[in-house]
């Protein structure tokens, strides 16, 4: 009897061994202050400031197979418990090196680009950390390509069926000379037993691009330009009539040390012609880009910029020719998984510094 509950023990101990080796966790802190001022035209004022959480926890299988569980606790600060949100994150994801797989409801931060303000405006990106849907990516050394499906909100009574697919992909020639795009299909359907009047809408946003990234021609840190068209085709399809909206977009970044300032600026005709009726509904960019010319510029200062913490203030300024916004922000991004714990004492690890994802 004592030998066979010394084996058991020990395959207990064995089994224990196997699971806590195949065990993953993660945990995400964010503390957003953003002070918005100037003219209510495009974009309202006001303040947001809000932390947001997020521990997960996962089980690792066969290597490259990961299935993970965790939720993002949202809370605004100064409310106590009033406004708080829960969101669940549920997923799984597959890592075969070139081909990287995520299926339900997984963080943003798993994207290789972020989405630009014209697809995703900086008060969605504080309040939605999660994708839900699926995630496709193929990676190269010298560039990627990924495909998204974020289904925002199921069909009721109340609520609209809305989704939203983005590709993106950029690739760096063996000198300076990038190549890339956006594109995106948003979609927002009626309720269920809509009132008369609610129809269908469209949204369709192109931005091909192609530019020069000279951070290692330079004794900057970072230098790079990108130009291209913005395109839009947005429907009502209880009009029935397609609206082409185009301009010029072009960014540029220029950094070196703890500073660098980022440039949007984009020429054309109002690439939201819709937003006015529906607003975030369909339209999930930044408001400001309803302007026929627009001008954004990101003063950045990162105070903390390593492995595991990001903290950056910036000041933002928005240029139009019917409005002037002033944005001040305070951003904190602390992460550590299981990885980085274990290498937390290595001064000689070549982990990429943490990047902000909103």
């Amino acid at each position: 009897m004592r030998k066979r509950v010394y084996i058991l023990l020990a395959l207990l101990a064995c089994v224990s061994s196997l699971v806590a080796q195949g065990v993953t966790w993660s945990v995400d802190l964010n503390t957003i202050f953003d002070n918005r001022e100037g003219d209510k035209y495009y974009s309202g004022n006001g303040t947001i400031f809000l932390a947001r959480i997020s521990p997960e926890v996962g089980l690792s299988l066969l290597d490259s197979h990961k299935i993970a569980a965790g939720v993002s606790w949202i809370q605004p600060c100064g409310d106590d418990w009033k406004r708080h949100k829960l969101k669940p994150t549920l997923y799984y994801r597959y890592d075969g090196g070139e081909w990287r797989t995520s299926v339900g409801v997984f963080p943003r931060s798993q994207f290789i680009s972020e989405l630009p303000t014209f697809l995703w405006n900086d008060s969605i990106a504080y309040n939605e950390p999660n994708v839900r849907g699926l995630l496709i990516q193929y990676v190269k050394p010298r560039g990627h390509a990924e495909l998204s499906l974020d289904w925002r909100s199921q069909q009721s009574e109340t609520k609209r069926e809305a989704f939203n697919i983005n590709f993106n992909t950029e690739w760096n020639s063996r000198g300076v000379l990038i190549v890339g795009g956006y594109a995106q299909l948003n979609h927002l359907a009626k309720r269920k037993n809509a009132p008369v009047g609610e129809g269908v809408n469209d949204d369709i946003m192109v931005n091909p691009y192609i530019g020069v990234n000279l951070s290692k021609k330079t004794a900057l840190d970072t230098l790079a330009v990108k130009a291209g068209a913005l395109v839009s085709l947005q429907r009502d399809r209880m009009v029935g009539k397609w609206e082409n909206r185009a301009g010029l977009l072009v960014n540029a970044v220029v950094g070196k040390k703890w500073v660098s300032v980022e440039e949007t600026f984009f020429a054309g005709k109002g690439v939201m012609p819709l937003y006015q009726s529906y607003g975030t509904l369909l339209n999930m960019g930044d408001p400001y880009f309803q302007a026929p010319l627009y001008s954004r510029t990101d003063v950045n200062f990162h105070f903390i910029h390593n492995r595991f913490v990001n903290l950056e203030a910036s000041l933002v300024f928005h240029y139009t020719k019917e409005a002037f916004g002033f944005w001040q922000q305070l951003k904190l991004r602390v992460f550590v998984d299981e990885k980085l714990w274990k290498t937390r004492n290595d001064k000689t690890s070549r982990a990429e510094w943490l990047r902000n994802n909103y």
